[in-house]
């Protein structure tokens, strides 16, 4: 995978894949937009509307700490002004997106927090959404997709997110999981976001060249789950969030062109982002392993551990392991529980997942042991009950 990353990262930064071009330049800031005309002002209105059922929906993570640090982020990358009307929710999605509406509604997935490494990256995801947003590009398109809210154009949308690289959406409410189908833009408009999200960057106090490196990150991450499920050739155009963006490599490339040289000796944030995620990374990675994309997963926390591999990170891994299941699994995943433990010898949910893959091994008394430790530290847990049978049924085959 080293491999693979450097050779993007060489057509990235070589240059000679793209014509070279001067900086990009942001416009005037307008002040706060209302809208104009019939087109404009239903539009709003259906997205005051969405915003409402948002607000109040069960995907949203209702954490104030973290939104307003997302918002800070946003800030100093758009800069205050731009900035200050924006509402940002975090979505409870595992998927590489972000999306952000006519109304100034921006919505965050946790799957984008969690292959972000830094805020620089984050932030050059945030800028290129809120250039599509400054540019009124969802207002261009809505003109010519009137018809894409009638009964046929959602089941055609929702078959369409259905067969993508992320797999199907956890979504409970269907306007919810194809709400960023709804508003594609077309490729132009992608590449003026791009070019705007770069120009906020080289504005701001961030490390502009992040704008690039966190789609070499993506082009590697999909290739090695590509690779896992037996793909020759990575399935690039299967991406839903992506599949209407320009080329990856193109895109990669265009980014680092664009950022400006003397930024890359800026901060990227890295500390402050990891210590933001923290308290959720768990929980992020969990619905991440749900997802079912072994190689995607096991890409996004080999990644993560080059910082250093967490207590959260080893059980992580041992679950991964664990739920695919076969023999060989089982034996990593004891070994990957074994040094969350030794990290933190009170993560109760190791010893668990330890007990199940000892289970499996064979190894009854070493089981009988990982699970009755569980127990000692969760007792009240939800899988108590399950944990004890397990317990009796290893009981009954010693005697």
């Amino acid at each position: 995978m080293k491999k693979l990353v450097a050779s993007i990262c060489l057509i990235t930064s070589c240059g000679t894949s793209i014509k070279a071009e001067p900086l990009p330049t942001l416009p005037p800031y307008a002040g706060v937009y209302q809208p104009k005309g019939v087109d404009e002002i239903g539009l709003w209105q259906e997205d005051d509307e969405d915003e409402r059922a948002l607000r109040d929906s069960s995907v949203i993570i209702r954490d104030e700490k973290l939104t307003a640090y997302l918002k800070e982020v946003l800030c100093r990358t758009v800069g205050p002004e731009r900035c200050e009307s924006v509402r940002i929710y975090v979505l409870k999605e595992s998927v590489f997106n972000a999306s952000m509406s006519p109304n100034g509604t921006m919505r965050i997935f946790t799957g984008l927090l969690l292959r972000c490494r830094n805020e620089a990256e984050l932030a050059a995801v945030l800028g290129h959404e809120f250039g599509h947003f400054e540019q009124r590009h969802t207002l261009k398109e809505f003109k010519k997709k009137r018809s894409a809210t009638d009964a046929l154009s959602w089941a055609a949308v929702l078959a369409a997110a259905a067969s993508t690289y992320q797999g199907n959406s956890s979504y409970s409410d269907l306007r919810y999981s194809v709400y960023g189908e709804l508003y594609r833009y077309n490729r132009d408009q992608e590449r003026e976001a791009d070019r705007l999200g770069v120009a906020y960057l080289n504005r701001s106090d961030l490390r502009p060249q992040a704008a690039s490196e966190i789609w070499v990150n993506q082009m590697a991450e999909i290739t090695v789950s590509s690779q896992a499920k037996g793909f020759k050739k990575p399935q690039f155009n299967k991406v839903a969030y992506t599949a209407s963006h320009p080329p990856h490599l193109e895109r990669a490339a265009t980014m680092a062109a664009l950022a400006l040289p003397e930024g890359n000796s800026r901060d990227d944030g890295h500390i402050r982002y990891q210590n933001a995620i923290r308290p959720w990374l768990a929980q992020f990675l969990d619905d991440q392993i749900k997802v079912g994309d072994f190689g995607a997963s096991e890409y996004i926390i080999t990644s993560l551990a080059q910082s250093g591999w967490t207590s959260d990170l080893w059980h992580a891994r041992g679950e991964l392991f664990r739920l695919r299941g076969n023999p060989r699994d089982h034996v990593n995943a004891v070994d990957f529980y074994r040094a969350a433990i030794a990290l933190d010898p009170l993560k109760a949910e190791s010893y668990r997942g330890q007990g199940l893959s000892l289970m499996k091994t064979g190894q009854r008394a070493e089981a009988a042991t990982a699970f009755n430790r569980f127990l000692e530290l969760k007792p009240d847990s939800q899988d108590a009950s399950m944990v004890k049978m397990l317990l009796q049924s290893l009981a009954e085959v010693k005697s």
